[in-house]
């Protein structure tokens, strides 16, 4: 039996042996607590501590906005046509309701917005794949891919009027010219931040080509990708109330983007901060739904997540 500079006694193969003492327990506890360690630690998390930390701050800023906007309303900031009331917003989104026009403004943004980011997730992923992993590609297409995300999405809305005329074609190419571009970007980040060792163990265990990409790129880049998924659905969204707000036509329909044009042309402010709230809502719900959950998830599996 030998001993290492730790002073922990060994075998002839090198394995932990008991103590002086000789209790076989002394091993089985450190082995347990160094379980313990790598054991995250999961637990339901309270409705109170829920209503606490999640439900009150996004209701009490939404209180302070509402609060702020009506002094600024009382004191006489703005004239009544410039700054409308709480109130008169309000007016016109029951207005809307009790028209039935307003789900209808909804959902014609949203699935065009929606049904876009999908054809750019599925042009975007192989794209961000094609241009990590081979060198020529990088060199050729990657600083197009930076330059075409730093461009305005609303610069491409002219050229795709004048190419495709104005109907859905037009929209989803405006999208697809905002999104693919992060979504590639973002996973090209998460590749390169890829631990070399991980991709050397994936080709020794016959992990390559689409196998490889499957279970050791796309898992160890996930990341960076879901990072650049939101950046997309960012740009989509962004992109998609551009075209909409300079096209107009009747066989599109009235989106968002419309809407608060319609609001512009009419000098309707109430029309204008209305299409503005149900904007942000879309978005905020679009986080809150979808990569909100994703990203909790891939840190919980990652182990940088306990309760959340």
């Amino acid at each position: 039996m030998a001993s290492t500079d730790s002073g922990i006694a060994v075998d002839e193969d090198g394995h932990p042996r008991a103590g002086r003492s000789g209790d076989p327990h002394d091993l089985t506890g450190l082995e347990a607590g160094l379980d313990a360690l790598d054991t995250v630690q999961t637990r339901r998390t309270p409705l109170r501590e829920t209503l606490l930390h999640k439900v009150l701050p996004p209701v009490t800023a939404v209180v302070l906005v509402l609060a702020v906007w009506q002094l600024l309303v009382w004191f006489e900031v703005a004239p009544d046509y410039k700054l409308p009331s709480p109130a008169d917003v309000g007016s016109e989104i029951r207005d809307a309701w009790l028209q039935g026009a307003l789900l209808d403004y909804i959902w014609t943004s949203v699935s065009r917005g929606l049904l876009g980011f999908l054809l750019a997730l599925v042009i975007g992923t192989p794209l961000g794949l094609l241009v990590a992993r081979v060198r020529f590609v990088r060199a050729a297409i990657g600083p197009i891919l930076s330059g075409l995300q730093s461009l305005p999405s609303v610069a491409w809305v002219p050229p795709a009027v004048i190419w495709l005329g104005l109907d859905d074609s037009m929209m989803y190419a405006v999208i697809l010219l905002g999104a693919v571009p992060s979504i590639a970007n973002g996973l090209v980040a998460g590749v390169d931040q890829i631990p070399p060792l991980f991709l050397r163990a994936g080709r020794t265990l016959g992990a390559t080509g689409l196998r490889g990409a499957w279970h050791i790129v796309m898992p160890a880049a996930l990341p960076g990708y879901l990072a650049g998924l939101k950046q997309g659905w960012a740009f989509a969204w962004r992109s998609l109330m551009a075209a909409e707000i300079i096209a107009s036509s009747p066989d599109l329909g009235v989106g968002l983007g419309q809407l608060l044009e319609n609001g512009r042309s009419n000098s309707s402010m109430p029309q204008v901060f209305l299409a503005i709230f149900l904007i942000l809502l879309v978005g905020i719900a679009i986080d809150l739904l979808i990569f909100s959950p994703l990203e909790r998830r891939v840190l919980r599996g990652r182990g940088l997540l306990v309760t959340r």
